[in-house]
């Protein structure tokens, strides 16, 4: 991966910028009922559908998280994240292509999870499996000051999580209110909410559900999708992960970019769809290792981190700056001019700092597979 100068990115960047112990890992009991997830079929007769156009997006009615028209009561409401296990023994996972936007990140050996996030969650079909949280993960969703869904914690995450406004399967208050278990599925990737369950919880912790008057959205959107000027061709994007290997790959008919990983499509085991985003993020993360020699600890925050913005078949490298680990992450491309994400779903890849030699970015789908031989 190509860097900036750093003179150019620290100077633009920065001016702009300034302007489990007591709970332990999720391994609990099952719970004696079995709440079983069914996936059902609607079956619909053909039908002429009148073309419509689509809705006028305003700064009233703009989607947060996707920068598309939605509901205008529900533009300032909090999101929610929940954390979803992402090894073999998770699949299929369900509710992730309803989400707005996903973070992936590492966690330990190589493994990643998924954080998926939520504007519109009332009525979320079941979501599974919900695995539990390292501490910088609760840091990443307060970015978008969302509600944090998790089963669980690593030691680590244990005092912080105090400060966050989360949802835990481990408080037995909440088991059978917000998290049931699947018991055709092996524990501990069994774990399921829904939109339903969601709300139960918020309305048990008398959580806020509106945004802060001070908070700043983490996003800045175009107004219509364009192209990224003096971009490399980016037909494939590959963030480099050692276990599950995820891809992307640009199609040009829908100008979305199709997910892959453990070498096949990855979808979502509910409605069979393939996950696609508008927006790919790369994001490189400095790190270190816990004292245990176990969990991570990758830093959030940064004057200037490094990363690539993919979008419409194109990418451009980018900075990010976030000034505390508690705030609001903002993005810039190199002249140092915050980012304009085309409207959309978005992806974001958190990359350890030594792991960004592995990141690739291929101009056709030859290329990318003749790097894989």
């Amino acid at each position: 991966m190509k860097h900036m100068k750093k003179a150019v990115l620290l100077a633009s960047v920065c001016c702009l910028a300034l302007g489990g112990c007591g709970k332990q890992e999720e391994e609990a009991p099952e719970t004696t009922e079995s709440v079983q997830v069914v996936e059902t079929e609607t079956q619909t007769k053909e039908a002429v559908v009148p073309e419509t156009e689509e809705p006028v997006v305003t700064s009233s009615n703009r989607n947060p998280l996707t920068g598309e028209a939605m509901d205008e009561a529900l533009v300032s409401q909090r999101p929610v994240s929940c954390m979803v296990g992402n090894t073999t023994d998770a699949m299929p996972q369900y509710g992730i292509s309803d989400a707005d936007v996903i973070v992936e990140a590492p966690a330990e050996g190589g493994l990643t999870r998924l954080m998926t996030i939520y504007q519109d969650y009332k009525d979320l079909p079941s979501i599974m499996s919900v695995r539990s949280c390292r501490h910088y993960y609760a840091y990443l969703s307060n970015e978008f000051e969302a509600i944090y869904v998790h089963y669980g914690q690593a030691i680590y995450a244990t005092e912080m999580l105090k400060r966050f406004d989360d949802l835990n399967g481990l408080d037995g208050d909440l088991e059978n209110v917000t998290f049931f278990r699947d018991k055709s599925r092996k524990s501990p990737h069994n774990a399921y909410i829904n939109g339903e369950s969601i709300i139960a919880g918020i309305e048990k912790r008398e959580y806020r559900t509106q945004h802060a008057d001070t908070y700043n959205n983490t996003f800045l959107f175009a107004d219509a999708s364009g192209d990224l000027e003096g971009g490399e061709d980016a037909a494939v994007a590959a963030p480099g992960y050692t276990v599950n290997k995820p891809w992307f790959v640009y199609n040009a008919d829908t100008g979305l970019y199709e997910r892959y990983q453990y070498k096949a499509a990855h979808k979502d085991g509910g409605s069979g769809e393939q996950l696609a985003f508008k927006n790919v993020i790369f994001r490189v993360c400095d790190y270190k290792v816990e004292p245990d020699g176990k969990y991570l600890d990758v830093k959030t925050a940064s004057y200037g981190g490094p990363g690539k913005y993919i979008s419409n078949g194109k990418a451009i490298d980018i900075a990010w700056v976030k000034e505390v680990e508690d705030g609001v992450c903002r993005y810039y491309d190199a002249n140092g001019k915050e980012l304009e994400l085309n409207p959309g779903k978005t992806c974001i890849c958190i990359i350890l700092n030594d792991a960004e030699d592995k990141i690739g970015i291929y101009g056709s789908e030859e290329e990318f597979e003749a790097s894989r031989k």
